[in-house]
């Protein structure tokens, strides 16, 4: 069932499939919206509730007008469908917000699968070359060059003309400029990682930019008992790269924090 929920000054798109059990939540990257998904998510609706939703400014969630937190706006989204415990699926800014939450609120999560996540304090996570050269192209209006940028940072594992991937990044391209002085960052959670104790997989795309790959080599190290899975046929759109495996490694992920 798709409807909007109402969040703290806003309002997100979310999709709930309904069904019984523990539910399984996609939070999709800062560089995508909730279809980046879609390569899964028939194989994960098949076996179990399935909710996903686009943060505020992507897809089908209006711009924001206020501040607001990813984590809060999941936890809402959560209440919203009456979802007391879940597995939470998080991809780059999604696994971000995924991890902060669980640090929030621990026994609201069964497991967490975290696809490239992204963190709230690890530093030098950020690329400052990256980001003035996005600064310089969206100046100047150059959306073609935004994409294009893109693709040759976080999905250089494509094959030109890469069109599915070009087609999500160009759509979630305005996103980062209208909500930004809005999105409040989540406190520090990398030096916390120690606290998480529920069933955790984190895959790392070796095709990914380096300062990611440090990253996450250093969250699955501190996160107690994570299983890492790396795989070289990936960069930072692992669903779209090899969606088989984040499909089975979800799945696994589930029936180890469930069963």
């Amino acid at each position: 069932m798709e409807t909007m929920v109402h969040v703290d000054g806003g309002e997100v798109w979310a999709d709930d499939t309904g069904g019984e059990g523990i539910p399984v939540v996609l939070l999709h990257p800062g560089v995508a919206d909730s279809r980046i998904w879609d390569p899964i998510a028939p194989a994960l609706v098949d076996r179990h509730r399935v909710i996903r939703y686009d943060a505020r400014g992507y897809g089908r969630s209006p711009a924001p007008t206020t501040s607001y937190s990813l984590a809060a706006d999941l936890r809402t989204v959560l209440d919203h469908f009456g979802v007391r415990r879940a597995v939470l699926v998080g991809t780059s800014m999604g696994g971000g917000t995924a991890v902060n939450f669980a640090l929030d609120e621990p026994d609201r999560v069964a497991g967490l699968a975290l696809l490239v996540p992204g963190i709230t304090g690890y530093p030098d996570l950020e690329s400052p070359e990256l980001t003035a050269r996005i600064g310089e192209l969206a100046r100047a209006g150059d959306m073609d060059g935004l994409v294009t940028l893109s693709l040759s940072s976080w999905g250089t594992a494509g094959t030109a003309p890469d069109t599915e991937a070009a087609e999500l990044v160009r759509a979630a391209v305005p996103a980062w400029f209208t909500t930004y002085g809005h999105q409040t960052e989540d406190p520090p959670a990398f030096p916390r990682l120690g606290e998480l104790t529920m069933p955790c997989t984190l895959l790392l795309g070796e095709q990914d930019m380096p300062r990611t790959v440090r990253c996450n080599e250093a969250m699955a190290a501190a996160i107690p008992g994570c299983v890492l899975v790396r795989r070289p046929d990936c960069d930072h759109l692992p669903t779209l790269r090899a969606p088989e495996a984040a499909r089975e490694l979800v799945l696994d992920l589930y029936a180890r924090a469930t069963g």
